[in-house]
């Protein structure tokens, strides 16, 4: 069975479009998408790609999609910054009901079967928590905790919008990076699993694409068609950032526990 993953959209439908355009070209058999798929500028025309989409697909919940939902609940939002809580409130207003009652039905992990692999674990964050952040610079002590209870030999996740692999113990860990909002390098990355898991990534317009959004009526349209589209953070700049935000939810956490 050939997989694609394809993570972190975030409600760019033109970098989602040339991906899909793409992986038709692949023969690819299933697609997992793998969260944070609404919150950016346009989440509806993207929703509506995906459900249009020819190929079979399975859905996980990002934490952009658990904090909508906690939102439309009547819930407390508790994201990972002020900017996402703001984002998770504008996305529950634009999404049309149908596409609030699918989102309702992703799945927090999946796990699947493959002849080349075995059992693989696709989640969005860790398998654990979409939340929680780990990157290519994380201690391999804090893997080990984070990956303790996990049975299976491979897993594929996204979450901090950038590719990388590791190893903890027997466990091969694979980042997709992000379809519609990387660090480190412009343009749509995702990953393919047949017979090895092998990055991808896509051209597409940037110019055009940076100017429709623009147009639209998302709060920080200028910000994202500037800083992640024409130009994204550089790999060192987002480490920072992420290493920060690590840190800080893992504080958090144990105040919390």
């Amino acid at each position: 069975m050939k997989i694609a993953a394809i993570y972190d959209i975030h409600a760019n439908p033109y970098a989602l479009e040339a991906v899909l355009e793409e992986i038709k070209k692949c023969n690819v058999d299933l697609i997992i998408v793998g969260g944070d798929v609404v919150a950016g500028p346009m989440p509806n025309e993207t929703l509506t790609l995906l459900q249009n989409a020819p190929v079979r697909m399975k859905f996980i919940l990002g934490n952009a999609e658990s904090e909508v939902l906690r939102h439309l609940n009547g819930e407390k939002i508790n994201g990972l910054s002020e900017r996402a809580d703001e984002e998770a409130r504008w996305v529950s207003k634009q999404l049309k009901d149908e596409h609030k009652d699918w989102i309702r039905s992703w799945e927090k992990t999946i796990i699947l079967d493959t002849i080349n692999f075995g059992r693989i674990l696709f989640c969005h964050g860790t398998p654990r928590s979409n939340v929680e952040i780990f990157t290519s610079l994380t201690p391999k002590e804090k893997l080990i905790s984070i990956f303790k209870n996990v049975t299976v030999s491979n897993v594929v996740c996204g979450h901090t919008h950038m590719q990388f692999e590791r190893k903890i113990d027997n466990i091969h860990i694979v980042n997709a990076g992000s379809v519609g909002m990387p660090f480190g390098g412009t343009g749509a990355y995702w990953l393919l699993i047949d017979n090895s898991f092998e990055f991808r990534r896509t051209e597409y317009d940037l110019k055009a694409t940076s100017q429709n959004i623009s147009k639209s009526n998302y709060p920080y349209a200028e910000s994202f068609a500037s800083n992640n589209i024409l130009t994204v953070p550089s790999e060192n700049d987002a480490l920072k950032m992420l290493t920060k935000i690590e840190l800080d939810y893992e504080k958090t956490a144990h105040n919390n526990s």
